[in-house]
């Protein structure tokens, strides 16, 4: 079958096969004496082996016929919901299967477009998820074509996640929110405040706003000195925690890059003396901002709370660094003080209290507050079963995009699926190394060149935010 480009590779739906990491309960949690002890052979996950792999995409295939059979012989404007729900859950199975394993192009289309032109006829029939999954898929899979229906559909939007969603559509067709165009993203502002009056007061469309009114790359071009931002302190209470440093491209199409820094303020080396560093995607699926639910991991601060497994097969066995964002967290999680009242209330004023003064006012970092008011949760550091080369060709190859969360590059047999290689677990030792499994992600987006990062992008920021901890 044909493959996609890269740009039409990138489906979301609510993603039946590879959900977002919302809901992942942990089967264990790990030590930091347990993880230091781990070899990559422990660990197997019968999903990446050869027979597991062609099982699921057996079952994938399954689903777009299911769904294409669907789309041809039923009236979506049938009284009967039973089947419209049927038919619109088989559609968003099929989206996330096209989108994971890369396959049946075509079928995306009729899929995508037969549903928007549904939805222009009646909206009232879709459910909300159902709307989430088409218009995010109209943004990735065919945004000019799907222009006119989402420009159609701004005036019978009525939740704010589905119309920023949309908006962000429009823009990526008029050739993105940092283009030249300003007629189109004035009068795309002008709809918003008229739609949603109250807009100042909800965290995606604020930061929708946002995007319609700055200049990003003048923004970006402004961003306060990164040394400062790697040698705070970020805890205000008690003695040092470790930091995960997650350096980000600001379209994140190529992959980032992790690096640690210890209790001690000094970044984690070798044996050798050299720097540890992995590569680190920071994108999902659909590449929509980060305030948006399966969007790209939001720019920001997280709180690190400790390892576990999750029970998502396409994320496997490997142990996770369990991140979060502003209120999926409490205060005092993210304080790591259990003294604090857990009762009181997030502001952007006590979020930007854990920053350095220098970054407290770049809008860009609280991307991950507003996708904790928002009601992001569940975005996690993690490994990745999914075959890379579902994604060959593309600018992050041979990284695995996922529905938001961090994903550090693994690799197993496909004889029995047994782990061969893990950055994850890697991270993860490099992590707890003090013997400490609290601390602190930090999520930052460097510039907008498109290419991946590398030690030389930070390297004297890096050396400069060492010796301010001396």
């Amino acid at each position: 079958m044909k493959q996609f480009s890269f740009s039409q590779v990138l489906i979301c739906a609510p993603l039946l096969m590879l959900t977002a990491c919302a809901g992942i309960q942990p089967e264990k949690r790990h030590s930091p004496a347990e993880l230091a002890a781990y070899k990559v052979e422990n660990f197997v996950a019968p999903i990446a082996s050869a027979a597991g792999e062609a099982a699921a995409r057996t079952e994938a295939l399954e689903k777009i016929r299911t769904a294409l059979a669907q789309s041809t012989s039923t009236n979506s404007t049938s009284p009967d919901s039973i089947d419209r729900d049927a038919r619109a859950s088989d559609a968003m199975g099929a989206l996330g299967a096209i989108a994971l394993f890369n396959i049946e192009q075509e079928t995306g289309r009729s899929l995508v477009l037969g549903a928007l032109a549904d939805f222009e006829r009646d909206l009232k029939i879709a459910s909300i998820e159902y709307q989430r999954a088409v218009i995010a898929a109209a943004y990735m899979f065919y945004p000019q074509e799907s222009a006119g229906p989402l420009r159609r559909l701004l005036g019978q939007l009525e939740t704010p996640r589905e119309f920023s969603m949309a908006v962000y559509s429009l823009l990526k067709a008029g050739g993105g929110a940092s283009a030249s165009d300003s007629v189109l993203r004035s009068d795309l502002r002008a709809i918003l405040v008229r739609r949603f009056p109250e807009w100042s007061s909800e965290p995606r469309l604020r930061a929708l706003e946002h995007a319609l009114t700055i200049d990003s790359a003048a923004e970006l071009a402004q961003r306060p000195p990164l040394a400062d931002l790697l040698a705070a302190p970020l805890r205000k209470l008690g003695p040092g925690l470790p930091v995960i440093y997650s350096f980000q491209r600001k379209d994140r199409q190529h992959f980032g890059m992790a690096m640690v820094r210890g209790p001690n303020g000094q970044f984690v080396r070798h044996l050798d003396g050299s720097y540890f560093t992995i590569p680190h995607l920071a994108m999902a699926l659909t590449n929509l901002p980060g305030t948006i639910t399966n969007g790209n991991t939001p720019q920001g601060l997280f709180t690190i709370v400790g390892a576990g497994t999750a029970t998502n097969k396409w994320i496997g066995p490997t142990p996770y660094l369990h991140s979060k964002i502003p209120v999926e967290a409490t205060i005092a999680e993210f304080e790591h003080a259990e003294l604090l009242q857990a009762s009181e209330a997030w502001t952007e004023a006590r979020y930007e209290d854990f920053l350095p003064v220098s970054w407290r006012r770049y809008q860009p970092f609280k991307e991950a507050y507003l996708a904790g008011q928002a009601g992001r949760d569940d975005m996690l550091l993690h490994g990745t079963t999914i075959n890379s080369d579902y994604y060959r060709g593309a600018s992050f190859y041979p990284g695995t995009p996922s529905a938001g969360c961090l994903v550090a590059m693994e690799s197993w047999s496909k004889a029995d699926g047994t782990l061969q290689r893990s950055d994850q677990l890697s991270l993860a030792k490099a992590f707890t190394a003090s013997g400490v499994d609290q601390g602190y992600l930090v999520v930052v987006e460097l510039d907008d060149r498109v290419l991946a990062v590398t030690l030389g992008d930070v390297l004297p920021d890096v050396i400069a935010a060492e010796a301010m901890r001396r």
